[in-house]
């Protein structure tokens, strides 16, 4: 009886642990575009060991902020995750889970990720408590932007401008990043986050079981949701290549590639049971993380390598007809 007991009680323990999703802390490295971003455009790090401490501190600190906003969002969806083919099978729908203990644990990762952004700087937990906040507008009623319809997928997606600002803040406190890179860093975010909803959408296959799951889907169609995707992708490539042309002309050589990232996106989205859905299992599309890291690679070489012949390009500049 009391072995019996004993598993049940590691089973609940291992229940509260996952409506935390760390499996979800690899979305964090979101913050090293911002960090890389800073650390080229700023200053590099005098003290490499006090960078690396702060570094630590910083990612440790997003995910705990981070999986607070997961506990919520799990306790307060429950009610809906039961009409969707996968998530009805999540801890807080299928198990006798206590509120108690899911307030306690949202307690707690907040305070260990305030805690861990002191050990940074100020703009850093500032930045963080934004983190926590969009959470709670985003989970909480009476606002509860998640069932708004296109408030859903731009409040969503705003984190991952807040994890951009997060990866700089960690290297420079005094400035703020381009404000052309912000916004396109927020509007890459959404057109990911629309097309997660059009997975998902594609998925339940029934409208109205889409809406009793998820109540913007009521009110959004396979059609609205891809072109909202479309529209998200043009406006993110638009604000980044304004960024590209100010700052370092010789980056515009890598956008053709980021184009073919969006298209490839896009027909992953396509595939049954899309990772799509599930962000956290992106890594497990090979092909996807190959153009990543190309892409990676290639704005490396860029950074460090002039092509004068582009200079052109950053002035008006006529050919002339012979005549």
């Amino acid at each position: 009886m009391s072995e019996y007991k004993s598993r049940e009680d590691i089973s609940q323990i291992k229940n509260y642990i996952k409506i935390a999703r760390p499996d979800h802390w690899i979305k964090n490295v979101f913050i090293l575009p911002g960090l890389a971003l800073a650390l080229i455009l700023i200053e590099m790090p005098q003290d490499w060991g006090s960078f690396m401490i702060k570094l630590a501190a910083g990612f440790l600190a997003t995910c705990f902020i981070a999986s607070a906003n997961y506990v919520i969002n799990e306790w307060l969806d429950a009610e809906f995750d039961q009409y969707h083919p996968t998530k009805k099978y999540r801890p807080v729908v299928s198990q006798n889970m206590k509120f108690s203990l899911v307030m306690a644990e949202y307690a707690i990762c907040i305070v260990i990720g305030i805690a861990l952004s002191l050990a940074v700087n100020r703009p850093f937990l500032l930045t963080e408590l934004w983190l926590l906040v969009m959470g709670v507008l985003y989970n909480v009623k009476p606002v509860r932007t998640k069932d708004v319809v296109y408030l859903d997928v731009l409040s969503e997606s705003i984190n991952n401008m807040i994890r951009l600002l997060l990866g700089w803040f960690i290297v420079c406190e005094n400035v703020y990043p381009p404000s052309s890179i912000m916004l396109g860093y927020w509007l890459a975010g959404a057109f990911l986050m629309a097309v997660k909803r059009y997975a998902e959408y594609r998925m339940i296959g029934n409208p109205e079981i889409a809406g009793s799951y998820r109540k913007s889907f009521a009110k959004y169609r396979e059609e609205t949701l891809l072109c909202s995707a479309l529209f998200y992708a043009l406006c993110a490539t638009f604000l980044i290549g304004i960024f590209l042309l100010k700052y370092r002309i010789e980056y515009l050589i890598a956008m053709p590639v980021l184009f073919f990232l969006f298209c490839y996106y896009l027909y992953i989205a396509h595939k049954p049971d899309s990772a799509a859905q599930k962000p956290e299992k992106l890594f497990r599309e090979k092909k996807l993380m190959l153009l990543v890291a190309a892409l990676v690679v290639l704005f490396a070489v860029l950074t460090v390598v002039d092509i004068p012949i582009m200079k052109m390009w950053e002035t008006a500049f006529f050919i002339p007809t012979g005549h």
